[in-house]
């Protein structure tokens, strides 16, 4: 195919808005993924745009794994993303190692990055330095992980990607992985841009309120609400989570970042605008441990009664997963076939 033929030919995601996300099965969801990204989807993202929602299991083989745990994981976590609301119906839900265009595009986005560019990642250099702490080694999967980011966003045509605020580096290298590929190739690729939540963006752990509530990378849980905890197990939690000096209830980040953590969290549950206006309806401490327990308790009371539902039907889980790749597999493989024209690779069985 002449590189005029690559730039002109029409590949699928040229019409409505395509949208793809991502959650990685590298331990047990929890409150800060569904406050700060799966809500969203579930909300807004499938209702408005073509959305795509991935469990990108490929992402868990960068560090060292139990394969019995990511299989679990994998499974669980499609599981809480019909729970929580997203809807085969809607969008497409897939595992992201069902779907080979992934790994086919990720070695040609290796072709386009370099090594330097790779190397200046934040999450690599502190995920390396814990794996050589901690295990003594470092995969190189762990250094060339944008690539395959990358791919999974680019073999879709995706239009917009909601991100965090840890991922926006990683969401930048993509954007111009694809605009080096397509000036050294001609225009196979859409160029995303990112979108970033408005509300509960990062969701602190509660027992270090300056560090992001995160699912598998700290040791200590009892700072990490999951959304399968049972209820006493969430209040418990909550009511014991860190606040700050003093006893007067303000919203303020850098000087209170436990009781603004709090209230960020409540605001989200409750769906209050500015968490700030929150502060002053309470004169204590306990009184907002006690109204964010029980507010972080109801809010994920239908996600757990629905995901204990669909557990005890794995054959539709795994019906929506086959279907959601086979319907991924048709939009992704056309562009990815153009891409490996593009840069000179000969077509199959030609």
């Amino acid at each position: 195919m002449s590189e005029m033929a690559v730039q002109t030919k029409r590949l699928p995601g040229a019409g409505r808005t395509r949208v793809f996300s991502g959650v990685k099965p590298t331990g047990h969801l929890t409150l800060g993924n569904y406050l700060g990204a799966m809500r969203r989807w579930a909300a807004e993202d499938q209702h408005r745009a073509e959305a795509l929602f991935c469990v990108v299991d490929l992402h868990a083989l960068t560090v060292e794994h139990d394969p019995a745990r990511v299989r679990r994981l994998s499974r669980q976590a499609a599981t809480l993303l019909l729970a929580v609301g997203v809807d085969p119906a809607l969008c497409t839900v897939f595992v992201q190692s069902h779907v080979d265009e992934h790994a086919r595009l990720a070695y040609l986005m290796e072709c386009t990055a370099g090594v330097g560019e790779m190397r200046r990642m934040v999450q690599y250099k502190e995920k390396a330095a814990r794996e050589e702490e901690g295990r003594g080694g470092v995969r190189l999967s762990l250094l060339t992980y944008p690539a395959l980011m990358a791919a999974d966003i680019l073999a879709y045509g995706t239009h917009e990607v909601p991100v965090g605020e840890d991922q926006a580096q990683h969401l930048e290298l993509t954007r111009n992985l694809a605009e080096r590929f397509n000036r050294r190739y001609g225009r196979v690729f859409v160029v995303p841009r990112a979108t970033l939540p408005r509300v509960a963006t990062r969701v602190m752990d509660l027992q270090e309120p300056t560090v992001k509530m995160g699912k598998s990378e700290q040791a200590r849980t009892a700072g990490i609400v999951y959304l399968l905890d049972e209820p006493e197990t969430v209040r418990r939690k909550v009511l014991r989570a860190v606040t700050d000096g003093g006893s007067e209830v303000v919203y303020d980040r850098g000087e209170r970042p436990g009781v603004a953590n709090l209230l960020d969290v409540l605001a989200a549950c409750t769906g209050v605008a500015d968490p700030a206006e929150l502060a002053g309806s309470y004169g204590s401490y306990g009184a907002l441990k006690k109204d964010t327990a029980e507010a972080v308790v109801e809010l994920l009371r239908p996600v757990r009664e629905r995901h204990a539902e669909l557990a005890a039907d794995p054959g539709y889980v795994d019906s929506v997963l086959r279907e959601g790749a086979g319907r991924a597999r048709g939009m992704a493989r056309p562009r990815v076939d153009a891409a490996y024209e593009a840069v000179g690779l000969m077509a199959a069985g030609g």
